[in-house]
């Protein structure tokens, strides 16, 4: 099987690095796209893809951007994206700072511009801001995921037919995660993903560990056996999914960086 574990963040040495993409290569995940959102995850980001082009292994895609929780920082600097393949992750998150609602989505704004006008597409967060994250990709055109999926079946709804894809972390195995069923089986197979988060939220059977996208597999055979396909099958449809948004290759490896 070929996955494709279409978020996961770096934060470890150049060795820890390059264990872990041959760990995930062992276990039959063939790409990866590895998601910034603030000064040390672009870092890590930009450090994975580039272990990759050093090592082999899994093919590393890289996406940039400024999440939520720098909503309130002046002056960010100017991303180079030249390498990239996706603006990243951006979004809104209520649970915790509903205060800086404003901030978060000025910011969420000014990103969702940046990908339009790099033509890329993007990785989104969102948390309890349903009626604003879908305020923003119906004003600004947008293309691309909704990431670590958790929202209701309407706003599920909404944002297919905005053309997002949904992507599912291994929340989806959680035993107290039934509102995700719900919506896993809802979503068409021409619009599903699968991801790991890592290094947050391991599936079931790897809960209390340290999520890695080499994990990628068990939330695919989980998703699978819900759905009541092939875990083959599914392996196939999300990759090609995550293909078609991403591309073939990732940027860096067709510009020889």
């Amino acid at each position: 099987m070929e996955l494709f574990d279409t978020h996961a963040h770096f934060e470890g040495t150049p060795d820890e690095t390059r264990a872990v993409l041959e760990r995930a290569a062992a276990a039959g995940v063939t790409r990866i796209t590895a998601v910034g959102g603030d000064m040390a995850l672009n870092a890590g980001a930009a450090a994975a893809s580039e272990t990759a082009r050093r090592t082999g292994g899994p093919l590393v895609y890289l996406a940039l951007g400024w999440d939520r929780g720098n909503a309130l920082t002046a002056d960010l600097p100017e991303i180079d994206s030249s390498l990239a393949d996706a603006v990243g992750e951006i979004g809104l998150d209520y649970h915790y700072s509903p205060e800086t609602r404003a901030a978060q989505m000025s910011l969420m704004a000014r990103e969702l511009e940046r990908a339009r006008t790099l033509g890329l597409p993007v990785v989104i967060h969102t948390r309890e801001a349903d009626d604003d994250t879908l305020g923003l990709l119906r004003e600004i055109p947008s293309r691309g995921i909704i990431h670590s999926f958790t929202g209701g079946p309407d706003f599920c709804r909404a944002l297919l037919d905005l053309g997002f894809y949904i992507s599912f972390s291994g929340i989806v195995t959680f035993r107290a995660a039934d509102n995700v069923r719900e919506v896993a089986a809802l979503v068409p197979d021409d619009r599903l993903l699968v991801e790991t988060d890592s290094p947050f939220l391991a599936p079931v059977p790897m809960r209390g560990r340290t999520n890695e996208p080499a994990f990628v597999a068990h939330t695919a055979n989980f998703l699978a056996t819900f759905r009541g396909v092939e875990p083959s099958a599914l392996v196939r449809v999300t990759t090609a999914n995550a293909i078609s948004i991403f591309g073939e290759t990732p940027a860096a490896t067709r510009r020889g960086a």
